[in-house]
């Protein structure tokens, strides 16, 4: 007679399909990065300015833009909100720099765009009541 034998159950884990599934996500998320980036397309001008210093109270700054068209937009915390003409620009940041008092503003400007447009935000976010406002370039040895 043949006395069928007991077999030991397996107790792993397959991690393969796992591991497929991981890869699959992985390049699903590489693909999709560059497709989610945020912002106004702008050329900046070229310089060879030091970078600014990160902020002591760890605050990050408030960053104005003007575009070629002239509208207006700003950045805050990662969040873009514009366009916007100058008297909406001026109370949102004034909004912005009332509930966060002491934020660095930095404007940023695209190169084609005329001096005096540039000349007109840096007085509307002064009015707006930004304590200091700077400019934002490329580094000279970028393309």
């Amino acid at each position: 007679m043949y006395v069928r034998k007991k077999r030991r159950m397996v107790a792993e884990i397959n991690v393969v399909p796992y591991i497929d599934v991981m890869l699959v996500l992985l390049i699903i998320f590489m693909v999709t990065t560059p497709i989610i980036t945020q912002g106004v397309k702008v050329e900046l001008p070229k310089s060879d300015a030091e970078p600014i210093e990160q902020m002591k109270d760890g605050k990050t700054p408030l960053v104005a833009t003007v575009d070629e068209g002239g509208l207006y937009y700003f950045e805050k915390d990662g969040v873009n909100k514009g366009p916007f003409n100058a008297q909406e620009m001026q109370l949102e940041v004034a909004g912005t720099l009332q509930l966060e008092p002491g934020t660095q503003v930095i404007i940023k400007g695209d190169g084609r765009v005329n001096y005096s447009a540039i000349i007109q935000l840096l007085n509307l976010l002064k009015d707006a009541g930004a304590p200091s406002v700077g400019l934002m370039t490329d580094d000279v040895e970028q393309n």
